[in-house]
This record gives C-alpha cells, sequence and structure tokens, in this order.
C-alpha cells in the first residue's frame, strides 16, 4: 500500500484496488421497493457495484440493510424492481448457480456448533463439488491458512474460538467455494479494537489479491473510512446519500449529518485520513 496527499492530509491508496476497479457491474439494483402488510421499507432504490471494489451499505437501526442483504442473497423476494447478479436477474432457475459465485460472512458466524472449524469450512464443497475427501481437506487447510488461522485452528469446535479467531473461521468458509462476490454482515461488530483493525487489513489484502468485490453491511465507522470504496446511506426508506466516504460524509442531510459528524465519525475519519 501507498500513500498519496489529497486535499485533507493523507489517505492510503491502494493501486492493484485501482487497476481492478472496472465499470463492470456485478451487482445491479434498480427501482427496488420492499414492503411488508403495506409497510414499505425500500422505495425505488438504484444503484451498483463495481467488480473488485469494496462497497458498503450503512444507516441506522431499521433503515432496511439486513432485509436488502438478504434479498442480494436470494433468500428474499422484493416486493418490485430487479437484482441482477454478474448481469443475471435473480430468476428461481439460476439461483444455485449464482450462489456458488457468491459468498457471505454472518454478523455471528453462523458456523455449524457441532462439526470442527474445518469441517465447518469443507462444508460447502461437500455440498456442491464431487471432490475427494482429501481434496477437500488440504482445500480447506489452504482456505484457513488464507485467513491466518493455524491448521490447529482447525481441530477446534466453534465454541472454543476467540471471536476474531471465529470471525475468520466464518470467513475462511465463504472463501471455500472462490466466490467472485463476497458479502460481510457486520464483520467487526464484537470484536476488539485490535482484532477489528485486523479483519479490516485481512478484508482488504483478500480483495486485492484474489479480486473479490466485496459488499458489507457495517456500522463500524473506523472500518467505513478504512475499507469502503463507495458507500450507501439508507434511511426513510430510500438512499439518503451515496459515493466516496469523503462524498456521503458531506452529505448535508441531517441523519446522514449526524451519522457522520459527531465526535466518533470525525475521530474515524481523521484515523484513516492520517493513519500515521
Amino acid at each position: 500500500m501507498v500513500f498519496t496527499t489529497v486535499k485533507g492530509g493523507t489517505r492510503p491508496y491502494r493501486t492493484l484496488a485501482a487497476f481492478v476497479m472496472v465499470n463492470e457491474y456485478v451487482l445491479e439494483v434498480r427501482n427496488l421497493h420492499t414492503c411488508f402488510a403495506g409497510d414499505c421499507i425500500h422505495e425505488d432504490l438504484n444503484f451498483e457495484v463495481r467488480r473488485g471494489e469494496i462497497f458498503a451499505v450503512v444507516g441506522g437501526s431499521g433503515s432496511g440493510k439486513t432485509v436488502l442483504l438478504r434479498e442480494a442473497l436470494l433468500l428474499q423476494e422484493p416486493t418490485a424492481g430487479t437484482i441482477r447478479i454478474f448481469g443475471e436477474a435473480s430468476r428461481r432457475a439460476e439461483k444455485e448457480g449464482l450462489r456458488q459465485r457468491t459468498g457471505v460472512l454472518f454478523q455471528h458466524g453462523a458456523l455449524f456448533s457441532s462439526l470442527t472449524v474445518q469441517q465447518n469450512v469443507e462444508a460447502p464443497l461437500l455440498e456442491h463439488t464431487t471432490l475427494s475427501p482429501r481434496l477437500r481437506h488440504e482445500l480447506g487447510c489452504l482456505k484457513l491458512a488464507l485467513v491466518g488461522l493455524a491448521s490447529e485452528s482447525g481441530r477446534k469446535l466453534p465454541s472454543q474460538l476467540s471471536g476474531g479467531m471465529l470471525k475468520r473461521a466464518a470467513l475462511a468458509r465463504a472463501l471455500a467455494l472462490d466466490p467472485e462476490l463476497l458479502f460481510l454482515d457486520e464483520p467487526t461488530a464484537g470484536l476488539d479494537p485490535a482484532s477489528a483493525d485486523a479483519l479490516d487489513e485481512l478484508i482488504l489484502q483478500l480483495r486485492d489479491s484474489l479480486g473479490l468485490t466485496v459488499v458489507m453491511i457495517t456500522h463500524d465507522l473506523d472500518t467505513l473510512w478504512r475499507a469502503a470504496d463507495r458507500a450507501i446511506f439508507l434511511g426513510e426508506g430510500r438512499i439518503l446519500a451515496g459515493g466516496t466516504m469523503e462524498e456521503i460524509s458531506g452529505s448535508g442531510h441531517p441523519l446522514v449529518q449526524a451519522y457522520f459528524q459527531g465526535n466518533r465519525g470525525r475521530g474515524a475519519r481523521e484515523a484513516a485520513w492520517n493513519p500515521g
């Protein structure tokens, strides 16, 4: 990583990420409406995620972030509108193929408690491939190493892992099928600052080394400023602001201002712009 001088200070600039980021849309949301019993959560959402970028969905509690994630994961149908992944509309017949090209890290890991970490990582390989047990095991070990976990961790149960290790194990499982698109649901929630910083750095490294496209939901202001290339801010059933973090934080909407211009928001921005 190198640093470039811009107005207001120095900010990290990842040359490889900039190289792979092109105007090819991996995820497109058009005219999305989501209503439950007459109560509309989303009203006419429109945005796209470009290949190779880290894209964040931000907003207060109840703004519809989780519902949007479920719809993008093809777990829930919107009331109206379209979601296209890799240029394909999410029709029922194509869902299985699309899911195999995506990975997801759930907020609390969602690992199978009765399986070892190694078995958890191998689970997608067992379900979606015909690989031999030996090759599945080797690939599982490779994925654990990729996220910084030692082979000994693979023999443990999820309950025997620390919070940071649990997130890494769940991330290894999300990467099992070599996805092109990775969804992260509150990846740093519940972690201490050092573990959260390390996970942010890991996500950036994986994006750059594997050419991943990442869509994440997060409340972590440090993660937003450190990792997100672009973001949207949800509120009042719509997108209140969108663009780079600098563009969003400069929005004049009161909800966006309250979110980013408090002491925590200003501190996170300062830390990202002046990491030294």
